[in-house]
């Protein structure tokens, strides 16, 4: 799909967005393995976060509801049955590297499978604890999907994050409810801890220390009622929109602010954006606010280190801003774009340079000017939903209408994104 992307006067009003994917994600699966009902609101739109509802329907779990509202009638930690077929995740690699976990101990073989650019990303990341603890999977070239897993008893272990990886921790701590003992988690810098949270909301027995995530196994987790907040990281997009284009306002209702994403606005603000919250509140152990920011004059930073961890999502959008701060941008550290639904290092600097934008592309991030200007262009996505929507935010900048290659790859994580920037667009 080809979308006309026109020049903007301002980004404006108020907009609410979908629930946030990472939080959906876990609570549909760590909902399945408890005990009772559990009743989700606001649970993400995004394909993804429906690849791990089907999966979990297809290992015997009732789901019932549409739309953002779902039902999920858990059966304990030993409820789930063998799926009659393969386990399809689609493109979301959150779903089968952090069940994978889950299905490593489960007394029956399962086979998970994705779509064309799943099956392009790396799962050693997960093979390899999930082996030291006892579990025997297979896998295409000993790293692609297509997993076979062959579940069974698992031992727990201490394990040391080689890198930062919300989902590899993620897949560890699923594990560890089935390991008799303690299974312990250490990180080299602290990621998001959304599945901490969430466990502990469904009685988990977790505790944190530092960079040290210990988890009994075997606990009783009970069911909840459960409100998703909006998510960041589709907001970073509305946020980076407001913040580029002059005259611009934009209040953005009830977005989730755990402080292991904050890094987006702390960066920000930290160039120079005007951005306030203006209450906090927490709902089920995660805060959530407002976010209101207005156009705002920046100086440019550089991304590198643990803010490159704690930014990986963020970064193809921050591209596009870092054209139009007085500094340019500096990204170094973040590799792992490179093992993304694209190369985003090469997809961010191939689309900036067809706006016109002087950028440079390093080994492990990007180089980008500042006080550039964005010329109207034929963007491409390259099938990637990050690529798709931060360059339609570039595009509201340009001096004519652009054009996205690829538009339909939005849907992927956020299928309203067209809808709610027209919304907001004069």
């Amino acid at each position: 799909m080809r979308k006309l992307i026109h020049p903007a006067s301002s980004v404006s009003g108020v907009i609410t967005l979908p629930g946030d994917k990472s939080i959906s994600h876990r609570y549909a699966l760590i909902a399945s393995i408890a005990e009772g009902a559990t009743h989700i609101l606001n649970y993400s739109t995004g394909a993804d976060c429906h690849s791990t509802l089907g999966c979990v329907r297809a290992l015997g779990i009732e789901v019932e509801g549409s739309g953002t509202e779902f039902v999920i009638h858990g059966r304990g930690l030993d409820g789930l049955r063998q799926a009659a077929g393969d386990l399809d995740a689609g493109n979301s690699g959150s779903t089968i590297r952090m069940l994978s976990g889950i299905l490593a101990a489960q007394p029956f073989a399962s086979r998970l499978f994705g779509d064309e650019s799943l099956s392009r990303r790396p799962m050693r990341r997960i093979m390899q604890p999930l082996a030291q603890m006892g579990a025997s999977i297979r896998a295409r070239e000993d790293k692609f999907p297509p997993l076979e897993i062959a579940g069974g008893a698992l031992r727990p272990i201490d394990y040391v994050l080689p890198v930062p990886s919300a989902q590899v921790k993620t897949c560890v701590l699923l594990a560890g409810l089935y390991a008799a003992g303690r299974t312990t988690v250490t990180e080299p810098v602290r990621s998001r801890d959304h599945t901490e949270i969430a466990l502990r909301e469904f009685g988990a027995d977790l505790t944190v220390e530092r960079r040290k995530i210990s988890l009994a196994g075997h606990p009783r987790l009970t069911a909840r009622e459960l409100a998703v907040p909006a998510d960041l990281s589709s907001a970073a997009f509305f946020i980076v929109a407001a913040l580029l284009v002059p005259g611009s306002e934009l209040t953005i209702r009830g977005v989730g602010l755990n402080p292991t994403r904050s890094a987006l606005l702390d960066f920000l603000v930290g160039m120079g954006a005007n951005i306030r919250i203006p209450e906090l509140e927490s709902h089920n152990g995660e805060l959530v606010g407002d976010i209101v920011v207005r156009h705002s004059a920046l100086r440019g930073g550089t991304i590198d280190g643990a803010l490159a961890a704690a930014l990986i999502d963020e970064i193809p959008v921050l591209a596009v801003l870092g054209a139009a701060t007085e500094q340019g941008l500096i990204v170094k550290d973040a590799s792992e774009l490179r093992i993304k639904e694209t190369d985003r290092i090469g997809t961010v600097v191939e689309n900036l340079r067809r706006a016109g934008i002087e950028a440079e592309e390093l080994p492990d991030g990007m180089a980008i000017a500042g006080r550039q200007k964005f010329h109207a262009a034929e963007f491409d996505s390259h099938g990637d939903h990050r690529i798709a929507m931060a360059f339609a935010v570039g595009a509201l900048a340009g001096d004519a209408a652009s054009v996205i290659e690829g538009a339909e790859a939005a849907s992927v994580s956020f299928p309203e994104f067209w809808d709610t920037l027209s919304s907001c667009l004069a």
